[in-house]
């Protein structure tokens, strides 16, 4: 794959039509050996390198600080596409965009111009947030600790999901003070170990385990203090969402494909059926037809969660350059956002869940062959569904609607 050019750089249209024009090709690429991958437990960084090269890593990056300017419409839609091809690399990606959210959703400062140039440059952002053994998820007690004249952090983190294939990781820390802050490093600093020890029985390869920090030095110009509940924090939990599902999506569009596959070059009619080849079954075209329902159906929800996502996110980067935005209208934005993105995640769990398990009608017990690694979707489907409580989901919509109580949409947490 080519990295941008000069070209790409001088027109911002037509970069982001060439960055998007290179999507099947990446995708086609990723998708070789994915199946194989997964089934022998080997990290996918040739995939990593590709995208890289690619230059889609800035997709989101607006064309008015040097990006191509691509919607978050066009995110969902290049997630699901990489998801499709292999799922472990969409997903790996989520840290990456969610940080370059942050960075342009808020006023321009000149941490988040050093950043967005280095993802300009070709850098990818991974990190971890996540501490295991704390009494409740979300708690950060990893802090930073003087040493003389140095600033050192020790401990660690779980689910750092992408990091192994990351250029930079940006930790959640209390500073010396106790406050909330993030911290971002090179990957490759002494102090800093990235371990592979994440043992779900999905997304295997999203190198979602530990970070380590022994001593990890972090100069003074790495500290940014950060607000949890800030309208740009809280539209961006949002979009960490919506990316999930659009992971999903990519897996249901996976689904669909190799039912057809096996159905043409595997399936045999059962043996009371009249048919003379699986595909002229009636029966696994029933099947078939349900699975390019429930394909249609998700991408259906997650283009037009994206949309509404880009309105908030417009109205808050127009806000952040004028500085006089209409407080109010935003944060109905942002709600609005939050509401709709928790309906899209509880509706395409139930549908792609489901058009994992419809798979198997597709054949005989010969489906369930390990060579085929079909089970790989629902493993992978239920662990990405697993990321947020859905029946909590399903509650606070119906809170919201029977009372108007909007407590939790707005706390840009899990939704």
């Amino acid at each position: 794959m080519q990295a941008m050019n000069a070209v790409d750089r001088a027109v911002p249209g037509a970069q982001l039509r060439t960055l998007l024009e290179r999507l099947p090709a990446l995708a086609a690429a990723i998708a070789e050996g994915a199946s194989q991958r997964e089934r022998e437990g080997t990290l996918p960084f040739e995939a990593f390198a590709l995208f890289r090269a690619s230059g889609l890593g800035a997709l989101r990056i607006p064309a008015d600080r040097g990006g191509p300017g691509g919607s978050i419409e066009d995110l969902v839609q290049v997630v699901a596409t990489l998801a499709a091809a292999d799922s472990n690399v969409a997903h790996a990606l989520r840290t990456h965009y969610n940080a370059i959210e942050l960075w342009t959703s808020a006023p321009p400062n000149a941490d988040a111009d050093r950043q967005l140039a280095r993802v300009l440059e070709g850098a990818l952002f991974g990190g971890a947030f996540t501490e295991l053994g704390t009494p409740r998820s979300g708690t950060v007690t990893t802090a930073l600790e003087r040493q003389g004249d140095r600033l050192v952090l020790n401990g660690s983190k779980y689910y750092a999901t992408g990091t192994a294939f990351s250029d930079f990781a940006s930790i959640a820390v209390r500073d010396e003070e106790g406050r909330d802050a993030t911290v971002i490093v090179p990957t490759g600093r002494e102090g800093l170990h990235v371990k592979d020890d994440w043992d779900g029985m999905g997304q295997r390869l999203t190198a979602s385990g530990s970070l380590e920090f022994d001593g990890l030095e972090i100069r003074p110009d790495e500290i940014v203090l950060t607000s949890p509940r800030s309208l740009q924090r809280r539209h961006a939990s949002s979009l960490r969402q919506l990316y999930l599902v659009a992971v999903a999506a990519g897996i249901v569009r996976n689904v669909f494909s190799d039912a057809v596959h096996y159905a043409r070059h595997h399936a045999r009619p059962a043996a009371h059926s009249p048919a003379s080849s699986a595909a002229e079954d009636h029966f696994t075209q029933w099947v078939l037809g349900d699975l390019a329902t429930y394909t249609h159906a998700v991408d259906a929800l997650i283009a037009d969660n994206a949309r509404q996502l880009d309105r908030s996110a417009e109205a808050l980067r127009r806000g952040a350059a004028n500085g006089d935005a209409d407080e109010e209208g935003v944060q109905q934005l942002v709600l609005d956002g939050a509401l709709a993105t928790a309906k899209t995640q509880l509706a395409v769990s139930r549908i792609a869940l489901q058009a994992a398990e419809r798979l198997f009608e597709a054949g005989g017990a010969s489906a369930t062959s390990r060579r085929h690694n079909f089970d790989r979707h629902w493993r992978n489907l239920r662990t990405i569904f697993s990321h947020n409580p859905l029946l909590q989901k399903a509650r606070v919509i119906g809170d919201y609607h029977l009372n108007g109580t909007t407590k939790h949409l707005e706390e840009g947490k899990v939704f």
